[in-house]
């Protein structure tokens, strides 16, 4: 681990952003360029100490994920996190593998939208980034799998009609053996699909049938607890090597549901997001 190198690569990489460029209010009139030290502890998750550390050269080792979480945080390019993880004597991610990078185009987009629930999520069900909108709508789920938590955690299907259930199980486990597919030596998708196959017998049965698919943007219908039912059109954009896509929901002017998501704006996060 190189502390010189690391301290002044963070510093750097901090001093380039500003608060808008991450979703933050600029307040009151700064000193000097670029995010403050406590903004980037903030958005990497961790303290402002351990930070600070890390800048001063004083620092322990960082985990792999928070090398992550600090490689999300300053926006870096994959290129970029490459490095990072070189100068905290760490390999990066392997390329072809799925990765928790969120990239920063898709982040760039991501914080640009205030009004609809939008997330970040991997080709294999990981919620990697979501805004406040999602988390209204959903929960938060972000670090999450949504295939494993369908699968093995009751609640998760709440959200969904009953008889939509069916239709949502085959289109994770044949999305999922797709991925699986296209990237075998994979490790994260791979060692879902062997958990999944020996917790749930429904898995398993789905995953015997094999079928292939890849998702495509179709409408979709929430069962939320405080603004009710929500039909919701889904378009997904999706990054390089569609390893990652941007999932947003959106309803038609005029409509039920344009009035409830318009509730579901104002409500937010007032103790009413879904425990799921």
């Amino acid at each position: 681990m190189d502390r010189t190198e690391l301290a002044d690569y963070l510093r750097r990489a901090r001093t380039r952003l500003t608060p808008g460029d991450v979703g933050l209010k600029a307040g009151p009139r700064r000193r000097t360029p670029g995010l403050r030290r406590e903004e980037v502890a903030q958005l990497a998750g961790m303290s402002t100490d351990y930070y600070t550390r890390l800048e001063q050269r004083r620092g322990s080792h960082p985990s792999r994920q928070m090398l992550t979480a600090l490689a999300r945080a300053l926006q870096l390019t994959d290129v970029e996190r490459d490095h990072l993880f070189h100068l905290a004597g760490e390999e990066p991610p392997r390329r072809g593998s799925s990765s928790e990078h969120v990239r920063p185009g898709l982040l760039l987009i991501l914080d640009r939208l205030h009004d609809l629930p939008a997330s970040v999520m991997s080709d294999w069900g990981e919620m990697l980034a979501q805004n406040t909108m999602s988390v209204a709508l959903a929960g938060d789920h972000t670090g999450k799998n949504l295939v494993r938590r369908w699968f093995l955690v009751r609640e998760a299907r709440d959200l969904a009609p009953p008889e939509k259930h069916e239709q949502h199980s085959r289109a994770h486990v044949a999305s999922l053996r797709a991925v699986t597919t296209a990237r075998p030596d994979d490790p994260g998708p791979a060692a879902l699909v062997a958990e999944l196959r020996a917790e749930s017998a429904e898995f398993d049965a789905l995953w015997a049938e094999h079928d292939v698919v890849v998702r495509r943007p179709s409408p979709k219908r929430f069962l939320h607890p405080v603004v009710g039912l929500l039909d919701l059109d889904c378009e997904v954009l999706l990054s390089d090597g569609h390893s990652q896509q941007l999932v947003v929901h959106s309803a038609r002017p005029g409509t039920q549901t344009y009035e409830r998501l318009e509730l579901l704006q104002v409500v937010g996060l007032q103790d009413l997001t879904p425990s799921l």
